[in-house]
């Protein structure tokens, strides 16, 4: 791998590292020392696995797959409960983990080693042969997905199903699993709404109270109502063309450090700034959909989709939700937002593209 192509890379990288660092010193605490030492770890890692063996990685998937919802299920059953979620386990010295932040580094490896050895067993599968292995790569990302509902965390599942089907839909697999899948989610939806509307009593004790307030928070986006999202929106539209300034957030709304970290560019250096922010985010993303398209190796090149998929889908969310664009489902905007285990398994993923394109 040539040394501009590097570059191409890490130098977004740092950027983003400085943004990060900068944004966070708003926050009135020492999250930002934190931040540089999850980025330090994560640089350190993806050294690590730029220089490692990837093929005992591909060999081994299969035993990470179990070990990740496994832990997932030792989550459910022994983490604790944050904001009614049980999305981390808390370490010794404030340390928190989040075991589906790396959960979707191994569903891509996995997704792939299987669309790769289905491709290479069936160069032309007929119907039923296809629509069986559509079926049990779905149950396969259905296992994780459902654990990781449970704790609650639905943008984390809505990752986990865009990874899986943006690796099959660039697989060449027929196009109408895709159709029949969708058309079975838009009636479910519908039914849901339906339930929801009409006889809310049932839908609790189908569904549950956490999944009806995820609908209420749903439809306050839907009617831009709603504290953080009013506060966040007018934060963004308090900075004009160049921003407030440094440490200059007018309004405060939860999970600015995380959620809404993007509010706090757009108050503070404006839309001037934000839009050159967003360009680099999109050339970043263009250079990686970029080594997957020339890549001859199959399994390489569904790995780096799964990985430009992941990034593209939360960037988009992230962004998206506070400018009330896309509903609000707890998705952190990649690099930027403050916690160890996203910086940690976003900088994984860099190292796995790095090593391919080495090899």
């Amino acid at each position: 791998m040539n040394k501009n192509k590097i570059l191409s890379i890490i130098i977004p990288i740092i950027i983003f590292f400085l943004i990060s660092i900068i944004t966070l010193l708003n926050e009135n605490n020492s999250i930002y020392i934190k931040q540089i030492i999850w980025y330090l770890i994560g640089f350190i890692l993806l050294y690590i696995i730029y220089k490692s063996n990837l093929k005992k990685i591909y060999n081994k998937i299969h035993i990470l797959y179990i070990i990740g919802n496994i832990i997932l299920l030792i989550l459910l059953i022994f983490g604790t409960r944050i904001n009614n979620s049980k999305c981390w386990f808390i370490l010794p010295f404030n340390i928190n983990i989040q075991p589906s932040e790396f959960m979707k580094i191994i569903l891509i490896i996995f997704n792939a080693k299987m669309i790769n050895n289905f491709k290479l067993k069936h160069n032309n599968p007929n119907i039923k042969k296809e629509f069986i292995f559509f079926i049990k790569i779905l149950i396969y990302t259905i296992i994780p997905s459902i654990l990781t509902f449970l704790e609650p965390d639905t943008g984390m599942v809505i990752i986990y199903f865009v990874i899986t089907l943006s690796m099959l839909f660039i697989s060449g697999i027929r196009y109408r699993w895709f159709i029949i899948l969708f058309s079975i989610l838009i009636i479910f939806i519908l039914f849901i709404f339906i339930l929801y509307f009409y006889n809310q009593k049932l839908f609790v004790n189908i569904l549950g109270n956490s999944f009806f307030l995820r609908i209420e928070r749903l439809l306050n986006w839907s009617s831009s109502t709603g504290y953080q999202l009013i506060n966040g929106i007018s934060s963004i539209g308090s900075g004009g063309l160049y921003g407030l300034g440094f440490k200059n957030t007018p309004l405060y709304f939860p999970e600015s450090q995380t959620d809404f970290i993007f509010a706090i560019i757009g108050s503070n250096y404006g839309f001037i700034v934000s839009s050159l922010f967003i360009i680099l985010i999109l050339m970043f993303d263009l250079n990686l959909f970029k080594l997957a398209l020339k890549n001859k190796k199959c399994i390489n090149k569904y790995i780096i989709i799964g990985i430009v998929s992941m990034l593209v889908f939360s960037q988009f969310e992230n962004i998206g939700m506070t400018i009330s664009l896309t509903p609000i489902i707890g998705i952190t905007l990649p690099f930027i937002s403050y916690g160890g285990s996203s910086i940690i398994s976003y900088m994984i993923s860099i190292g796995i593209i790095l090593n391919i394109e080495k090899r």
